[in-house]
């Protein structure tokens, strides 16, 4: 049987440039070989494309652009190539892509604009498709789209590059402390800060614009996080709902990817027809998704916070966060 040859792209122009690298490792060591010829492609973080031919540990350490082992590519956006050019001295050299794996995290590789590429391209990929990936990086927007749609988001503030701060604190007037301050457009929890007073947000207002833009400011919902994972379009695949304990604090970059205080409960300790609310809830309103992780907050009584067991007993209500 002829394999298919997959492009699995790492790296990117973006602050989590270090997670696409660990990332990309695992997926790259988990494709079959005799399935899948892995055409590898890393863009740095200056945004140069390269195709790689060299170890799969020196993605991992980053030191694979280092080496002898990269030459400048990049994807066609011609269907006829439908696939990949390479620059090697006077020569180019096209090679046919039969799908590509983006394996890339936050701007400029989760945002709509990598699938905007292979869109055109017409080469078919994994993930999610050019609308819902612009709308679901964008913290704001996809607050607003599910919102409209009767899930609850945190009430919150939108400001911009260039905000006058007398006009920020009339805004957020409204808000109850204590407040996140977050880069729209950004993942793994970079440029998140939590505040709970007025003379903290100026410095967390600038945290988060080295990372986007535009930036959300919303209130903090009390409770504890639950998600779960669906997986296509017409036929939807829906994962187990999971839970994320937390000893202190909130689910930053380093409890993401090193879980140093805090737990996974997988089921989630929550009774069956809560579960089965997050499932159904979660998904419906954002279009063409055909993979989404669905992470939810959710209110709970004094009581029900004391002791785990006692969930079930206590009404809740869920926040898309």
């Amino acid at each position: 049987m002829t394999r298919k040859k997959v492009a699995v792209l790492f790296g990117g122009c973006s602050t989590e440039y270090e997670v696409s690298l660990q990332s990309a490792y695992s997926v790259i060591t988990n494709l079959n070989p005799n399935k899948y010829e892995t055409i590898l492609i890393g863009i740095t973080r200056q945004g140069a494309w390269l195709r790689y031919y060299g170890s799969l540990e020196k993605i991992q350490n980053d030191t694979w652009m280092d080496s002898n082992d990269c030459v400048p590519a990049i994807i066609s956006p011609d269907r006829n190539i439908h696939g990949l050019f390479e620059f090697r001295g006077n020569k180019v050299i096209a090679t046919r892509i039969d799908v590509a794996f983006p394996v890339l995290h936050g701007k400029n590789g989760e945002d709509g604009t990598l699938q905007g590429l292979l869109t055109i391209a017409g080469i078919p990929f994994a993930g999610c498709g050019t609308l819902c990936s612009a709308m679901c990086m964008d913290k704001d927007i996809a607050h607003k789209i599910t919102n409209l749609a009767g899930i609850k988001t945190p009430p919150s503030v939108v400001l911009r590059s260039g905000f006058i701060e007398d006009e920020m604190m009339k805004q957020i007037s409204r808000l109850t402390f204590p407040l996140f301050v977050k880069p729209a457009n950004a993942g793994s929890s970079f440029g998140i800060t939590k505040v709970f007073q007025k003379d903290e947000l100026s410095d967390a207002v600038t945290v988060a614009f080295q990372h986007d833009n535009k930036v959300i400011i919303e209130e903090a919902v009390d409770g504890f996080e639950v998600g779960c994972a669906v997986l296509g379009n017409d036929s939807l695949t829906i994962g187990e709902v999971d839970e994320i304990e937390l000893s202190h604090g909130f689910f930053d970059y380093t409890e993401k990817y090193t879980l140093k205080t805090s737990k996974i409960h997988m089921p989630a300790r929550i009774d069956p027809d809560t579960a089965g609310r997050i499932k159904q809830d979660g998904f419906r309103h954002l279009p063409g998704a055909g993979l989404l992780r669905i992470r939810k907050g959710r209110f709970l009584s004094d009581a029900g916070k004391r002791n785990h067991l006692q969930r079930s007993k206590y009404n809740s209500r869920f926040y898309l966060l």
